[in-house]
C-alpha cells in the first residue's frame, strides 16, 4: 500500500539521518530496505533492482556538492532514482487553432469513463472547450454515466446508443464537432485486457479513424504489479503518449505508477486521488516521490545548498535578524527545519525537544511547510523580495492559482511570514525557538 511504502522508505531514510556516520555497510542495508519497500508495494522487480544498483553505486562513489551533508545526498540520490522513473512533471501541449484530439485507453474497471468526465471538467477549469465521443459500447450504462457526469461541467458528449461498432462512433462523433469551436475534443473507449485480442484489434482501428494527438493509458493504481504488462501491451497497440493513475490514495499500491511509466516511457500527466469530480490533479513527480519518501519535496535540499553557495549563513541572518527577512529568508528557514528528512527524527534528536512535540504536530507542520514552499514558488522574484508591498488581491489570486491552494492559504502564509519576521528581529535569528512558534507548535 502506499502508506506502506512511505513508512518503509521512511525508516530507511530515518536510519541514515540518525546514524554517527556514514560507510559501505549502511548503504547496502538502506539498499537492502530500499528493495523490500518497493518490492512489497509491488514494484517490478527488474525496476527494483535497477534503482537499487544505482543508488548504491551513486552513494559509495560520488562526491556531494558543496554545502549539501553526505547524509542530504544519500537521500536526494534515492530521490533522483525514483524520479527517473517517472520524468519530469508533463502536460500536453495543446495547439491553439484546431481540435486537439486525446483518445483514452485502459482496460475494464479502470475508471476511463470517471476519468473522461474528470479531465473534461479539469480542462474546462483551464479554459479550454471540450467535446467528448463516448465510445465505449460493451459496457451498458456507459454513455448515459459519461452524460451525466459531464452535464456537471456543461461538456457536451456526443455518443449513439444502439452502435456497437466503436471506430464508426468516433468517426460519427469527430464529424458532429467539426465545425465546433472546441479545443479538446476527448474520446472514451471500452476497457479491454491484454489477453483479448480482438478488442486491442479493434483499439487499433479507432486508432487509424481518430487519428489522435495523444494518447492516454488510464491504470488503476490497486492492481500494482500487473500495471507493467498491461501497459506494455497496450502500448504495443497504440503509442501511449501519457499515463494517468486512478484510484491512488491510500489504499493504492503506489508502485503501480512506477510500473505504467517504465512500461511506456511515458510520463504520467494526471492522478486521480478520489471519487468526486473534482478529485483529478496534474501529477507532481516532486510531490509523489516526496510522499513515498516520507519527506515533503527533496528537490529542497538541493535548491538550498544552492543558495548557501551564492549567500553566505552569515549575511542571511544579519538580513534576517535586522528585520529585512525577505520571502526567500523564510522559505530557507522553514526548509533548515525539514531539509534533514524525518522532521520527528531531528526533533527527537535535539537536547529539550524529545517527547515534547506529538506525532500529529510534527505531520501537520510538515504538511505546512510543502503547502507553502509550492505557494512561495508560485511568486515571481519581485513578489518574494518585497511581499508585503507588492501582493495585493489580484496578485494573490494568481499565486493561489498558480500554487493549487485556495486564496486563504496564502493569506496564512503571509500572516505567518509577517509574524516570523517580528520575531526574528526580537530573537536576533534564533531559528528553532521561533520556527516552532510560528507554526503554532511551540
Amino acid at each position: 500500500m502506499l502508506d506502506g511504502l512511505k513508512s518503509s522508505l521512511g525508516d530507511a531514510i530515518k536510519k541514515i539521518v540518525k546514524s554517527s556516520g556514514i560507510d559501505e555497510e549502511l548503504i547496502k542495508e538502506l539498499s537492502k530496505d530500499v528493495q523490500r519497500a518497493l518490492l512489497q508495494s509491488d514494484v517490478n522487480v527488474r525496476l527494483v533492482l535497477e534503482i537499487t544498483k544505482h543508488l548504491e553505486e551513486r552513494a559509495l562513489n560520488e562526491t556531494p556538492p558543496p554545502g549539501l551533508s553526505r547524509k542530504n545526498h544519500i537521500v536526494k540520490i534515492l530521490y533522483d532514482e525514483l524520479s527517473n522513473l517517472l520524468g519530469n512533471e508533463s502536460e500536453f501541449d495543446f495547439k491553439p487553432g484546431k481540435q486537439n484530439k486525446i483518445i483514452l485507453l485502459g482496460i475494464q474497471g479502470s475508471g476511463k469513463t470517471t476519468v473522461a468526465s474528470k479531465l473534461a471538467k479539469f480542462l474546462t477549469g483551464q479554459g479550454y472547450k471540450v467535446g467528448v465521443v463516448g465510445a465505449d459500447t460493451y459496457r451498458p450504462g456507459a454513455l448515459v454515466q459519461l452524460k451525466t457526469m459531464c452535464e456537471k461541467s456543461n461538456v457536451e458528449v456526443y455518443g449513439e446508443e444502439n452502435n456497437k461498432d466503436s471506430p464508426s462512433i468516433v468517426k460519427n462523433g469527430l464529424k458532429y464537432f467539426e465545425d465546433q469551436s472546441l479545443d479538446i475534443i476527448l474520446i472514451d473507449t471500452a476497457g479491454r485486457h491484454k489477453e483479448e485480442q480482438d478488442l486491442l484489434d479493434e483499439m487499433d482501428r479507432i486508432n487509424k479513424v481518430a487519428d489522435p494527438d495523444l494518447a492516454l493509458l488510464v491504470i488503476d493504481g490497486t492492481i500494482g504489479q500487473q500495471c507493467f504488462n498491461q501497459a506494455e501491451a497496450f502500448h504495443k497497440t497504440i503509442p501511449v503518449g501519457g499515463v494517468i493513475i486512478t484510484k491512488l490514495d491510500s489504499s493504492a499500491k503506489g508502485g503501480g505508477a512506477l510500473a505504467a511509466s517504465a512500461a511506456t516511457g511515458a510520463q504520467i500527466m494526471y492522478i486521480g486521488t478520489g471519487e468526486r469530480i473534482d478529485d483529478l490533479e496534474k501529477f507532481s513527480p516532486t510531490r509523489f516521490v516526496g510522499r513515498l519518501l516520507g519527506m515533503g519535496d527533496v528537490q529542497a535540499v538541493l535548491d538550498l545548498a544552492k543558495r548557501l553557495e551564492s549567500e553566505s549563513d552569515d549575511d542571511r541572518m544579519k538580513r534576517i535578524s535586522s528585520g529585512k527577512m525577505n520571502m526567500e529568508d523564510f522559505l530557507s528557514q522553514l526548509e533548515e527545519v525539514t531539509k534533514m528528512g524525518s522532521l520527528q527524527g531531528i526533533l527527537e534528536s535535539m537536547p529539550g525537544l524529545s517527547g515534547m512535540v506529538k506525532d500529529d504536530q510534527v505531520n501537520q507542520m510538515e504538511d505546512r511547510v510543502t503547502k507553502w514552499r509550492y505557494i512561495i514558488q508560485s511568486m515571481t522574484t519581485q513578489e518574494k523580495a518585497d511581499p508585503e508591498g507588492l501582493l495585493n488581491s489580484s496578485r494573490i489570486k494568481r499565486i493561489a492559482r498558480g500554487s493549487g491552494w485556495p486564496e486563504g492559504e496564502v493569506k496564512e502564509l503571509m500572516k505567518n511570514y509577517k509574524n516570523s519576521k517580528s520575531m526574528m528581529k526580537a530573537s536576533k535569528g534564533r531559528q528553532m525557538q521561533g520556527t516552532l512558534r510560528r507554526m503554532g507548535l511551540g
